[in-house]
């Protein structure tokens, strides 16, 4: 007998090891870089008490309690987050309501988008994401014989969106709003709507898209300063100018860990919505490329895993699967988008890297969940049954 047909076969692993080290990997350079990019403004703030480390711990804190509650998320079968997605979507819409009620919800910069738990703040819209991802796949799969019928299957979720879209500007916060809405749309077409219908619906959006931007001062002023930052570079157009500064002192290979000059109270937000401007300006167009091939493959996974599921008819698993790829994808895209001065500034995070304790704990559950996706596909292969 030939020794390669002798050899003892390789199992395969119980889970993709690809999208499990892409998240690793995107998680450990968030974290490395929402210190570089924290360290400076936590040194000179008297919130922080002048500590350098102040973001780094909290942000050790929240990847440390979001690693825990994947490794609980990924223990939970798909049967009990079909039946748990309304009550979730209900208690995601309440906990939005409370956040605009005065006393509760906290102000920020003008926005009212946390809840004070006391030593850490709660933001509902971060877990709305992840609900909404769950509620969109179980109600697809609850109207799936009625896809076609605009009653019946659009309506009702178009309603629910109203709803939390209602809420979400009353913060405001319109970038979870687009991104919500991107997540809902996408999975009624990946379970069956109809083309004509996607399309009207997608002229119906952009429509009322341009309508709040144009009834809203500060969304104006946004729209004009991206078109054209550097004509009031030290107003509309300052976060926007500074980034591509960034962006281009960087170049290849970037300006060294800890070495930019950006961070030095240059460039606001830098730990959060700019941060990939900082990994630009420190590891350079390499650093960038290294991050958007990082979430490529995550999201390529995520749609891979939700089309094996389908092929296994498991279709609420594969919507959540494809759902999370849509939100992971959707709001990357917008960050860097808006980091590259390719579209309008938004409020919104880089998902698994950016510092925010209620994001990061929402991306860690949603990875646990397409994990868990993934090992149910592979032993219902393997001839288990769940």
């Amino acid at each position: 007998m030939l020794p390669a047909l002798d050899a003892p076969r390789r199992m395969p692993a119980e889970i993709d090891l690809t999208l499990l080290w892409s998240g690793l990997i995107l998680l450990l350079i968030g974290m490395v870089m929402v210190y570089s990019a924290s360290i400076a403004i936590a040194e000179a703030s008297r919130f922080t008490g002048n500590h350098p480390t102040y973001f780094l711990l909290r942000h050790g804190v929240f990847l440390s309690i979001g690693l825990v509650a994947a490794g609980f998320a990924f223990q939970v079968p798909m049967t009990t987050w079909q039946q748990l997605a309304p009550m979730l979507f209900v208690a995601g819409f309440v906990l939005l309501a409370l956040v605009l009620i005065p006393g509760i919800g906290r102000d920020v910069n003008g926005a009212r988008r946390w809840l004070s738990l006391g030593f850490v703040n709660l933001q509902p819209s971060e877990l709305m994401k992840l609900f909404a991802v769950l509620y969109a796949a179980d109600f697809t799969v609850r109207k799936m014989a009625h896809m076609h019928d605009l009653k019946k299957a659009f309506l009702p979720m178009a309603a629910a969106m109203v709803a939390v879209g209602i809420l979400l500007l009353k913060e405001p916060d319109f970038g979870a709003f687009v991104v919500i809405i991107s997540i809902a749309i996408g999975i009624l077409f990946l379970g069956g709507m109809r083309a004509r219908l996607f399309a009207v619906l997608i002229l119906v959006l952009a429509v009322a898209f341009a309508v709040l931007i144009i009834v809203s001062p500060y969304r104006r002023d946004r729209i004009f300063g991206f078109m054209d930052p550097w004509s009031d570079a030290f107003g509309r157009g300052y976060q926007l100018s500074h980034a591509l500064i960034a962006f281009g002192r960087g170049e290849l290979i970037g300006v060294g860990l800890g070495a930019s000059v950006e961070k030095l109270f240059y460039l606001p937000e830098a730990h959060t919505d700019f941060l990939l401007a900082v990994i630009a300006e420190e590891l350079g167009f390499v650093g960038v490329v290294l991050v958007i091939v990082l979430f490529g493959l995550l999201i390529q996974r995520a749609f891979a895993i939700g089309r094996q599921a389908v092929a296994l008819e498991r279709l609420f698993p594969a919507l959540v699967a494809q759902g999370i790829g849509i939100w992971i994808g959707i709001q990357g895209f917008i960050n860097m988008g808006v980091n590259m001065g390719l579209l309008p500034t938004k409020g919104l995070t880089l998902p698994l890297m950016s510092f925010g304790g209620s994001g990061i704990v929402s991306n860690c559950v949603a990875l646990a969940i397409l994990l868990r996706v993934d090992w149910e596909n592979r032993q219902l292969m393997r001839g288990a049954k769940l």
